[in-house]
């Protein structure tokens, strides 16, 4: 009993000291803002924070949400790199959706603590929140949140945080956010601007139908030119790459354009040559792309009649109002310098593409290695292709006319765009693919009847020609002797 009320007393002199610290501190702290100037404040605890600093083993980063009025990427990438290392066992989480998708992203809620390892080193994070008045000194003023994340680790992995830790978290959320984000088209409008919106075609290399050697050699391409950064930089050339895509219409152009979008997470820009009035307009077009991004002309055969630079020599100038505004369209020594001249330059990691229907009829100063750097044909359907669109279409990797079909593929001209046609209209296999075999028996009889047609107007001209030929031959004189 006597311990007990020992213990009692005990228990009461420490609470009795502890209230008579608290109070001391309080009236110090008191007497020290009536009395010490804020500036000599300051000084003291600033350096009050500095000692103990200096005893603790913790370090701690703040990264704030805002700078000024300008966001904080590094907060961004740090909120991205943890909703991916988030332990669903935290009592307190946030979850938000930014666009109408079904992705939703778990956060931390204020106050919560997660640790993340890393390279075997702990790290500890914590999400503060902190309201601060707009007001400026008048009443009523608005409240501000102010949120930051707040790492703490032991001090001797300072070095390790800064240069290891922190650009690895700003290099995992940038390939996060190059996954999941939205891609965009972008389309030239008033001469010189473009205009967003947003890319949703569905293509793949997966789903796209074409000869499989040469799908891998364009994946295995593009994955090269991705990666050589430092290359390009070494051997003083633009980090750029151009191909042209080639071949009869309905042979998956764009289609092939959208999987590389798609593959690389790049956006694209689509070109409208007819729209842009100059070679200044043309300029202010690139200066206004963004990097990693795919420039696309189609059909560059057809869209204008770009002026060759020998002929523009020598036009003597006219008067004329018609070529007045000639001299001021786009010309192809305009567009040579936008994908192999200085302003090319302007810009890094950019893929550029023309498409055309017929190779023949372009300027061979379009054409030369460093400008279209592949060249790569999309012909018409081949087997291979067939089973691809029929994969796609019906979900099928045989059935009974399959070598019927490869069979009347191979003799026969039909483009990737008619075959899936045909396997669209109708959703039960058998039907569709019966109707297929129609369809190409169908052009495989008019190719016949063509042929036959031709060859008979053929016979005809020679006959003609053969006629023409004895009259031509013919002399009154042979014929009264």
């Amino acid at each position: 009993m006597a311990s007990y009320d020992k213990a009692i007393e005990s228990y009461k002199k420490a609470i009795t000291t502890a209230a008579s610290v608290a109070a001391s501190v309080m009236l110090v702290r008191s007497v020290v803002n009536e009395l010490v100037p804020y500036e000599v404040r300051d000084v003291l605890f600033s350096g009050f924070g500095y000692l103990r600093s200096q005893i603790s083993s913790q370090h701690t980063i703040i990264i704030e949400e805002n700078e000024g009025w300008s966001n904080n990427h590094v907060y961004d990438a740090v909120q991205t790199y943890l909703a991916t290392r988030i332990d669903t066992n935290m009592q307190r989480l946030r979850v938000s959706n930014m666009d109408e998708s079904e992705n939703m992203i778990v956060s931390m809620e204020e106050g919560e603590e997660m640790t993340d390892r890393y390279d075997g080193t702990e790290f500890k994070w914590c999400l503060i929140s902190r309201s601060a008045s707009n007001d400026s000194g008048n009443n009523g003023g608005s409240q501000r949140e102010f949120r930051s994340y707040e790492m703490s680790f032991n001090k001797k992995h300072k070095e390790k945080a800064l240069k290891s830790y922190l650009p690895f978290i700003i290099a995992t959320a940038k390939a996060i956010k190059d996954n999941e984000r939205i891609l965009k088209i972008y389309m030239n409008e008033y001469s010189d601007s473009w205009s967003p919106i947003d890319l949703h075609h569905p293509c793949t290399f997966d789903t796209i139908a074409m000869d499989q050697k040469l799908k891998e050699s364009i994946i295995d391409d593009l994955s090269r030119f991705i990666k050589r950064k430092d290359y390009y930089k070494r051997i003083g050339k633009a980090w750029k790459r151009g191909y042209l895509l080639y071949g009869p219409p309905g042979t998956g152009k764009s289609s092939l354009i959208a999987a590389m979008a798609n593959h690389l997470k790049f956006d694209i820009y689509d070109l409208e040559l007819t729209e842009v009035n100059s070679n200044s307009d043309l300029r202010r077009l690139l200066i206004g792309m963004t990097n990693r991004a795919i420039l696309v002309v189609e059909d560059i055969d057809c869209t204008i009649k770009l002026k060759q630079r020998e002929i523009g020599d020598v036009h003597t100038k006219s008067n004329s109002t018609e070529e007045g505004k000639g001299e001021d369209r786009v010309t192809l020594s305009g567009l040579l310098n936008l994908i192999d001249g200085l302003w090319s330059t302007s810009g890094e990691e950019r893929i550029i593409i023309f498409t055309t229907n017929y190779k023949e009829r372009l300027d061979p100063a379009l054409l030369r290695p460093g400008r279209m750097d592949m060249h790569i044909h999309m012909g018409y359907c081949t087997p291979e292709a067939f089973r691809i669109l029929a994969s796609n279409y019906h979900s099928i990797d045989y059935h009974v006319t399959y070598p019927e079909i490869e069979k009347l593929v191979k003799e026969v001209m039909v483009t990737p765009a008619e075959v899936a046609e045909a396997l669209m209209r109708c959703d039960d296999s058998d039907a569709a693919l019966h109707s297929l075999v129609e369809l190409l028996k169908s052009k495989i009889k008019d190719t016949n009847e063509i042929k036959t047609e031709n060859n008979g107007n053929k016979q005809v001209d020679e006959n003609i020609d053969n006629k023409a030929l004895e009259e031509k031959n013919y002399s009154p004189t042979d014929e009264s002797t």
